[in-house]
């Protein structure tokens, strides 16, 4: 059937940046910290940790414009062997950990990443995969769904639009037939139909500066957009919101937009997304087995208050609880509109 022509969102239309300034930006004026303590909600302090989200490492098959960690194929950084084994002993250790939520890069062209599936499923717990579909495509991935599958692992697939020429300019030519077929597959899998252990879970997130949409009006013009052309079916999708840091905030920086999308996403700070964020119920650990509050912070080696600690001067992630949370102007891409996670929406 003939494509589904997309119009802009409401919300895009209202947050769409004008012409680039010519000013250098000050960085002052996007106090975070500051923000929080007038809502008489800081600092910012972790309530409990019930998951664990591991950079495996950063090598990836693709080279995304949005990726906040700047995985590519030719990168090597990765999570040791003896890391590896720490970190399931750390886990087997917090009974409160209740997910492990791998990421990279692309997590499943680690070599021990299905070692680290297969006994954090041994040890009850819940196990994401931040995948990208077309490492499925890869040399020795051939029968990754499966396994997947097998293990009962949720999936949490990056789709940034359901129109190929969207996805396509954030990812690359030819992404977006190559994520239909391996999301295709997964469905044949029983991935996508409501079963609480074949979960599939779609991301999206603006390929550009503004916020986006409505979560779960999105969601039903992709329900409705891929039911009808390809008969996918999937969980859920998730809203995100681009964080202006790494090669995202590059970009902005080379177009003159970076204090403009700063000001957007400090002027739609919402208070009310505070107690919901990832970060006061989850650590993350980078493929150095650093401690970080957050992805983000990891990305750009934003460390909690001193010292630095690494999944060696631990015994267990429950006695981090209570820890005050490192914070940063990014932060405000966490906080804008209805809020943004690696969960989705905040409120």
């Amino acid at each position: 059937m003939p494509p589904i022509a997309r119009a802009p969102h409401k919300e895009e239309k209202e947050n769409v940046l004008r012409p680039p300034l010519s000013a250098e930006p000050d960085e002052t004026r996007w106090d975070f910290s500051a923000r929080v303590n007038e809502c008489d909600r800081g600092p910012l302090r972790r309530d409990s940790i019930d998951t664990v989200q591991l950079n495996i490492g950063l090598r990836c098959n693709l080279a995304c414009h949005h990726c906040h960690v700047e995985s590519g194929p030719k990168r090597t950084e990765r999570l040791s062997t003896q890391d590896c084994q720490r970190l399931i002993e750390l886990l087997s250790a917090s009974p409160g950990v209740k997910t492990l939520d791998i990421t990279g890069g692309a997590p499943e062209l680690h070599e021990h990443f299905r070692d680290l599936v297969r006994s954090a499923r041994d040890l009850d717990k819940r196990v994401i995969d931040r995948c990208n579909l077309t490492v499925f495509d890869e040399p020795g991935q051939a029968d990754t769904p499966e396994f997947l599958a097998e293990q009962g692992v949720e999936i949490v697939a990056s789709l940034p639009c359901y129109e190929a020429d969207n996805v396509e300019q954030q990812r690359g030519r030819g992404v977006y037939d190559r994520s239909i077929a391996a999301l295709l597959r997964l469905n044949a899998l029983g991935y996508g139909r409501g079963h609480p252990e074949r979960r599939l879970v779609l991301v999206y997130n603006p390929n550009g500066t503004n916020l986006p949409p409505d979560q779960a009006a999105l969601q039903t013009e992709y329900k409705a957009a891929l039911g009808e052309r390809f008969g996918l079916t999937f969980d859920h999708l998730i809203t995100l919101t681009n964080m202006p840091i790494k090669r995202f905030r590059h970009q902005l920086e080379r177009d003159g937009q970076y204090a403009r999308y700063m000001d957007l996403l400090m002027e739609n700070f919402n208070p009310e997304t505070l107690p919901h964020l990832m970060c006061r119920n989850m650590i993350s650990i980078d493929y150095r087995g650093r401690l970080f509050d957050c992805d983000f912070n990891q990305a750009i080696g934003c460390p909690p208050p001193p010292p630095q600690q690494t999944i060696w001067d631990i015994d267990d992630f429950d006695s981090l609880k209570i820890h005050e949370i490192a914070t940063a102007s990014h932060c405000f891409g966490c906080t804008a509109g209805a809020g943004s996670s690696c969960g989705g929406r905040l409120t």
